[in-house]
């Protein structure tokens, strides 16, 4: 018992410092009492694992304690919720299950409380470290990034997100192949609106060419969902938000047909798409992730 008191249980941002009773979001000590926090414990030992309401009365409250049981642990559990910014309706931490009780979704890993480093062996049962070759630690999840970690992330159905994604591929594709389709009417356009604006012309079809098969290899990987996918586009984000930053501009070809002020909107929307397509990648991971726990 000692020994599990010398460790500090991370999960994504946060980490739960046992012997101080500190929990701690990218090293900022969060406001969280103690029994909010030594539920949190429980569930932490057990990760992936339900624990029963009356295993958490046993663990929290001893038996000659006369108090409302259950209306105490709701209000710990909303507590503990309101600290993660967690759901009860769509849970990233702590699911309830009905009438069984409840289960930690995320990995956590046991961690040394003096040198902050992975431990190769783990004193508390049913909980293992995580390895550094392990996947999911390659996935940055930093709060004081601008964009979504994996952790902030609902469990959304595979299915769904794996629609979304392959409907932004095709979509592209779409945008590749009609503009080559009629290349000769986009440099007519181009030369009418800039003069000689080849440079523009040899932009599009090189990013086109290139386009084309970052998108079959999306829509093949997403399609049969290929191992590590979510590490893989990481590294290819910084390369395809430049192409569809690029792309984002394409509707002003059609500005003599649709007006400027629609091609405008639409251009604002697909700026945002690079960011959603990185977005369901990491729920795409977020929920197979739930799934094997």
């Amino acid at each position: 018992m000692a020994d599990q008191m010398k460790k500090v249980l991370r999960f994504g941002v946060f980490e739960a410092d046992a012997s101080s009773g500190e929990l701690r979001k990218s090293g900022v000590r969060l406001r969280l009492q103690e029994q909010p926090f030594q539920v949190l414990l429980v569930l932490l030992e057990r990760c992936g694992e339900v624990v029963g309401r009356e295993e958490l009365r046993q663990r929290l409250w001893p038996a000659d304690t006369f108090v409302d049981f259950d209306h105490s642990l709701n209000t710990n559990i909303n507590k503990l919720r309101e600290v993660l910014g967690d759901s009860a309706s769509n849970p990233r931490f702590i699911e309830t299950l009905a009438k069984r009780g409840y289960r930690f979704l995320l990995p956590v890993e046991v961690v040394s409380n003096h040198c902050a480093e992975v431990t190769n062996s783990v004193s508390i049962p049913n909980l293992a470290p995580v390895s550094p070759a392990t996947p999911r630690a390659t996935i940055p999840a930093s709060s004081t990034s601008l964009l979504t970690s994996l952790d902030e992330l609902p469990v959304v159905s595979h299915g769904y997100v794996r629609g979304l994604f392959l409907l932004i591929q095709i979509m592209y594709l779409t945008f590749y192949i009609a503009a080559l389709g009629r290349l000769s009417a986009v440099e007519q356009l181009l030369d009418r609106e800039f003069g000689r604006a080849d440079w523009i012309t040899i932009i599009l079809i090189a990013s086109a060419a290139l386009g084309i098969p970052v998108r079959l290899y999306l829509l093949s990987a997403v399609s049969f969902d290929v191992r590590g996918l979510s590490r893989k586009f990481l590294k290819l984000f910084p390369a395809t938000f430049v192409l569809d930053e690029l792309w984002a501009l394409s509707p002003f070809l059609l500005a003599p047909q649709i007006g400027l002020g629609l091609a405008l909107g639409i251009t604002a929307a697909l700026i945002y798409v690079p960011f959603a397509q990185r977005t369901l990648v990491l729920m795409r991971e977020r929920s197979a992730t739930a799934h094997k726990s």
